[in-house]
């Protein structure tokens, strides 16, 4: 006489001997992989000069003024778009490490295109110190 479970419905018990084999597996493999970061490893770091140079003044920043009828200011003084190019030339000619900053202080009401323009020009004449303030 021959003994069979008859089971109608799904199984319902959870197989853990894969999920046994995998834990071990990876338990394994964090096991041989941990001791490597323990290498120690050379580093040149750069070393401090004994002898650092004392900072030079900064040079102070020029202020430019974009009001809302497009009409440029210079440290607060009226200038027109040939006069700007002027100065911007003036101060592209300088070295990178002596060129003053360009604050650009736009009013809320210019044109893009005031801006935009200001901004190719100071980019023609090799200028990198540019930033931009509040309009005031």
């Amino acid at each position: 006489m021959a003994f069979a479970a008859k089971t109608t419905g799904p199984m319902s018990e959870i197989n853990v001997t894969p999920l046994v084999d995998v834990m071990l597996v990876l338990l394994i493999i964090f096991m041989i992989t941990a001791p490597i970061p323990a290498l120690k490893i050379k580093v040149d770091l750069p070393q401090p000069n004994p002898n650092p140079q004392p900072p030079t003044n900064p040079v102070d920043p020029i202020r430019l003024k974009i009001d809302q009828a497009g009409a440029f200011y210079w440290n607060d003084t009226p200038v027109d778009e040939l006069g700007l190019k002027a100065q911007l030339a003036v101060i592209g000619q300088q070295p990178l490490g002596n060129q003053p900053e360009i604050q650009i202080s736009a009013d809320d009401a210019v044109a893009y295109q005031y801006v935009a323009r200001v901004l190719a020009d100071a980019k023609s004449y090799n200028l990198v110190k540019i930033g931009f303030n509040e309009a005031q």
